[in-house]
């Protein structure tokens, strides 16, 4: 009986903390989409003419599960949801995460969401446009040159007033292919900042580190004096032409870089008398051919015949040489500049602008807006979560992204396995036709039978193409060196005639030679013969 109490009282214990763990959960949770019910009514497409792009609650392909999606092609788009209430990023951890995938893959455009600030900053959901203001902008961005996930914060100069957007240095690349991928960005109280590629840690940076964002959250101490102007006698000049050379008496500045090579010698059997090209002589002027129309007809040139065998034709010239007496135009030369000051710099003064910074101060989140202008349709927008524990976070890409990125990558692994296989086919039967053009070549007549068995052995077995490959060359390889470097020939030994014995009936040695030859005939293997 005391047994049983302890268990029931384990497992209320057990549901208990279950429960607690739950309600945490849901307390972490500020903002939550599955797009599994339509976004009308709950998110807004802005009323700006030049977004025209039109959104669609669609399913992924390939899976039941729903997102929202970029319809049509070369379009901008933008579309808000409002919070139902702000998001304090001064205060604990702060997870943005959401889902993209390409399923066009991604050219030129971008995927990237805007947490934007309240509306007092001076924006409307129905107004929403690349102008509304926002304090962190993240996801990916792909065009030409560009290929990032963004990360970008905008903080107040306390002392300018001014809004300064902070880009993180070295973001990571965007994936290539076309797979669902999950973005997120951990921002922690110790100024800290996370960025994952599907859980992965890809990026990691302090707000306060000059190394890791541009331009530095902290300002410089100083400035360069926008006042201060380089004297007039400062001389940056490291080198000088030395003032006392002399350009020596026999530099000829006038003498050509090359010269005609006066030893040269016009070669024997040059045909001066021949021109390099002739009429030619089988030319005929076309019968309907109208002088006055089509002007006098001459006809084409060819190359002259009697050139062919001659060391050349026409007027002989010696050769140019290089002129050993050229010099070029003379030029002091270099010594160190004695007056030489260094490159000028102002001077610096105090920064105006500078101050110091403990935590930034972040403006709160009150939206989430979708403002893109893209060259491919197919992105889908999934699981858009803002949560206040990183653990939460990971549960949702267990629980809403692993099952069906590991599904996709099944799936591409497949596809790419039998897209491979297509061309490795396509490349062997190339292969395959070029070796038998290359065994049908009378030089490789004596191992013809050769090749074409390691041929047709390669085609019952593809995976040995490079082997037959390599064989192949090792006997045209042989065949070369053969000819190369020949052989060592066997001394000839001259035997006796033997003298037939006929009268034993057994025929003559003629005879006896034939029919071994028709009997090592017969023994030989038939080779396999490959029609074309």
């Amino acid at each position: 009986m005391m047994i049983m109490r302890r268990y029931a009282l384990l497992l209320l214990l057990a549901i208990a903390s279950l429960q607690l763990l739950c309600f945490a959960a849901d307390d972490d949770v500020v903002f939550y989409d599955s797009f599994e019910e339509s976004f009308d009514g709950r998110w807004i497409v802005s009323d700006k003419d030049d977004y025209k792009g039109m959104w669609k609650h669609s399913k992924s392909e390939g899976h039941d599960d729903y997102g929202l999606l970029v319809s049509e092609m070369a379009k901008k788009y933008a579309i808000v949801k409002e919070l139902d209430e702000a998001v304090n990023l001064k205060d604990g951890t702060t997870v943005l995460q959401f889902e993209t995938r390409l399923q066009s893959g991604l050219e030129c455009g971008g995927a990237y969401l805007k947490y934007l600030r309240p509306q007092d900053a001076g924006w409307k959901p129905k107004e929403f446009d690349n102008e509304s203001p926002y304090s962190i902008m993240f996801g990916p961005d792909k065009c030409g040159a560009t290929n990032k996930v963004h990360f970008i914060l905008k903080h107040k100069n306390p002392k300018s007033g001014e809004y300064i957007e902070h880009h993180l240095k070295y973001p990571p690349s965007v994936p290539s292919d076309k797979l669902t991928h999950v973005y997120t960005a951990i921002l922690k109280p110790d100024n800290e900042v996370s960025i994952l590629i599907d859980g992965e840690e890809k990026k990691k940076a302090n707000f306060l580190s000059a190394e890791d964002f541009e331009p530095p959250f902290i300002p410089s101490k100083t400035i360069p004096d926008p006042d201060d102007k380089k004297p007039e006698e400062w001389d940056e000049r490291a080198k000088i032409p030395d003032p006392d050379a002399v350009k020596p008496e026999d530099w000829d500045e006038d003498a050509p870089m090359e010269i005609e090579d006066e030893e040269a010698v016009k070669p024997e059997g040059w045909l001066d008398d021949e021109p390099e090209e002739i009429d030619d002589p089988e030319a005929t002027k076309p019968e309907d051919w109208d002088d006055e129309e089509d002007g006098e007809w001459e006809a084409p040139k060819i190359e002259n015949p009697k050139c062919e065998t001659a060391p050349g034709c026409g007027e002989w010239k010696r050769p140019m040489k290089r002129n050993p007496a050229y010099k070029g135009k003379w030029s002091p030369p270099l010594i160190d500049n004695p007056s030489y000051k260094g490159i000028w710099k102002p001077q610096e003064i105090p920064n105006p602008n500078y101050f110091e910074l403990e935590k930034p101060d972040f403006d709160p989140i009150a939206a989430i807006g979708i403002e893109i202008w893209t060259m491919q349709d197919g992105i889908l927008f999934d699981n858009i979560l803002i949560a206040k524990n990183d653990k939460v976070a990971e549960s949702y890409r267990e629980t809403t992204w692993k099952p069906k990125f590991e599904v996709e990558k099944e799936k591409q692994k497949a596809e790419d396995e039998a897209a491979d296989s297509a061309r490795l086919a396509g490349f062997q039967r190339k292969v395959f036709d070029v070796l038998y053009k290359v065994a049908d070549i009378p030089f490789f007549s004596k191992y013809k039978h050769q090749i074409l068995d390691l041929i047709e052995h390669a085609e019952t077995q593809p995976n040995l193409t490079i082997g037959v490959l390599v064989s192949i060359v090792v006997i045209i390889l042989t065949i070369f060196f053969k000819l190369i470097f020949g052989g060592k020939k066997q001394p000839r030994v001259e035997k006796k005639p033997e003298v037939a014995e006929t009268s034993n009936g057994e025929g003559s040695s003629g005879e006896k030679a034939e029919e071994a030859e028709k009997e090592e005939a017969a023994a030989a293997p038939r080779r396999r013969r490959r029609d074309n």
